[in-house]
């Protein structure tokens, strides 16, 4: 007997619940009618597809053609009124013809609901969820991931199996290869083996590179999500030794190991504070610390102009994240995304919803940072304990926090930097965040070069801090008010304190966590 996937199992309940009308998104056309064709053989209902070009045409064997051409919407769906057999209709792009045209919503809406009392079933298979409002009472979203596991490892092995071509994988090569396609669909998948083979002649572990370079610009053409490249280590941050504590606390929680003692992965980790501090580097270094891709989603990407079509490219970002996981998943800047400003017709408070609904739900170990600058203007909910495991509030470096950032920046443009007085740099730059650090640094490479292509010194650096306008000064109530959060205890602390500074409160704040 054939085994069932999991698409197809959730189908034949519809089947047997007698679910009218289903919508399908995919960009997987072909894959997905092998499914549906598969799920009706197994409930022993004949199957007929349907499109704009072809019309009215047998899908399984038990199926017999139609006599009546059906090359417009509305004559299709007369003819699925007028058959006595209870069948499956696949309809396939149907939403581009109810755009526009409400005499097919109409015939949809009354066709749907003439069905009710019968086993026919409408599948409308489209790239995207876009349902007019008239039918989404009677509609129900079924969503097609792309191949798990499984199904990548299907579409490799049927490379294997063919004649002359040479595979050189370990079973540890190939389970690689396998979870560096994950996230790709099945014709994808296809393409980029296919393309690996043709390259050099053979499948082996070199490959993975390849592959792994055409899913990150697969990934980037679905607009909302974009891989970042990491290379940074916990050594190019300066300062902030309690979130690098947590960090390192928490690295091997992803492992088998962890699991088979009863932990769960960690769920995610809410930056906020003073910009320029260091939010976004954190958010690499976690990636590369913790050996796991890093993926940015573009909130900007996700809202679109059509009814439904934000909430379904949130829904499509956040399958993708969970289909390449374990990973971890960067929200930046993200109060500017979730503060609905009335003129949108809800559209922000319903991906917001989404947003929230799949970080309190998510079971894959999807790991997320979300950066803030704003915080006044994240919503409370967001912030509740169980979204996320940590929230930190990245202040104002300490002066040994700030010899430690002159340090880092100094070491990536000189090997030897002991001609630097760095405790004078430290003292010197009180007030000043990392941003504006390696800003000075840089300015005082400038007067160096620029003054006969000499060796810059701590003097050139001292003069560019001088010529800088810090954050402190020019955000001074902003700032004040950000940093109410870190003493009202709404946050945790970065950083140690430090006494005995100007601008850092002489208080040793609680270290908070809002969940491990």
């Amino acid at each position: 007997m054939t085994k069932l996937s999991p698409f197809q199992k959730e189908l034949t309940i519809y089947f047997k619940a007698r679910f009218t009308l289903i919508y399908v998104t995919t960009s997987e056309e072909e894959r997905v009618v092998r499914e549906i064709i598969g799920a009706c053989d197994m409930a022993g209902r004949p199957a007929m597809s349907w499109d704009i070009g072809d019309g009215m045409a047998p899908l399984t064997a038990s199926a017999a053609p139609v006599d009546r051409p059906a090359k417009d919407p509305i004559t299709a769906m007369n003819v699925i009124g007028d058959m006595q057999e209870d069948m499956v209709f696949v309809l396939k792009d149907f939403h581009s013809l109810w755009e526009g045209n409400p005499q097919v919503v109409r015939k949809l809406k009354n066709l749907a609901q003439s069905l009710k009392q019968t086993k026919k079933t409408i599948i409308i298979t489209a790239h995207s969820a876009k349902i007019p409002a008239e039918i989404t009472d009677l509609v129900y979203i079924l969503e097609f991931s792309p191949p798990g596991y499984n199904g990548i490892e299907e579409i490799l092995n049927s490379f294997t199996r063919i004649p002359n071509i040479k595979v050189n994988l370990t079973e540890l090569g190939k389970d690689k290869m396998i979870r560096s396609a994950l996230g790709l669909t099945a014709n994808q998948a296809q393409r980029v083996f296919a393309k690996a083979i043709v390259r050099n002649g053979t499948l082996d572990e070199q490959d993975i590179d390849l592959i792994t370079r055409e899913k990150k610009a697969i990934i980037r053409e679905s607009g909302a999500l974009e891989f970042f490249p990491v290379s940074e280590t916990l050594d190019q941050v300066g300062g902030l030794d309690i979130l690098k504590e947590w960090q390192r606390s928490r690295e091997r929680c992803f492992t088998q190991e962890a699991q088979d003692y009863g932990l769960h992965p960690p769920k995610g980790l809410l930056l906020m504070g003073i910009s320029g501090t260091g939010k976004s580097l954190t958010a690499k270094v976690i990636a590369a610390v913790w050996h796991q891709p890093l993926i940015r989603l573009d909130m900007g990407s996700i809202f679109g102009s059509l009814v439904g079509e934000s909430e379904e490219n949130m829904r499509k970002a956040l399958r993708l994240a969970e289909t390449v996981s374990p990973c971890i998943l960067w929200i930046d800047e993200v109060e500017k995304a979730l503060t609905d400003t009335g003129g949108d017709s809800g559209t922000t408070s319903r991906v917001f919803g989404s947003l929230l609904s799949w970080m309190e739900e998510k079971t894959k170990p999807v790991f997320v940072v979300c950066t803030a600058n704003n915080i006044a203007r994240i919503p409370t909910e967001f912030c509740r304990a169980g979204r996320f495991d940590a929230i930190f509030f990245l202040d104002l470096p300490s002066r040994k926090e700030r010899r430690e950032i002159f340090q880092v920046h100094l070491r990536k443009r000189r090997p030897v930097i002991d001609a630097f007085d760095l405790d004078e740099l430290a003292r010197a730059s009180e007030g000043y965040v990392g941003a504006e650090i390696e800003q000075a640094v840089e300015a005082g490479m400038l007067r160096g070069f620029n003054d006969g292509y000499r060796e810059f010194t701590t003097t050139d650096i001292l003069a560019a801090l001088k010529e800088i306008v810090p954050l402190s000064k020019s955000q001074k109530e902003t700032i004040s008010e950000l940093r109410s959060w870190l003493k009202d205890g709404r946050a945790r602390s970065a950083s140690f304190p430090e006494k005995g500074t100007a601008l850092r409160e002489q208080v040793h704040l609680p270290l908070i966590d809002a969940g491990l």
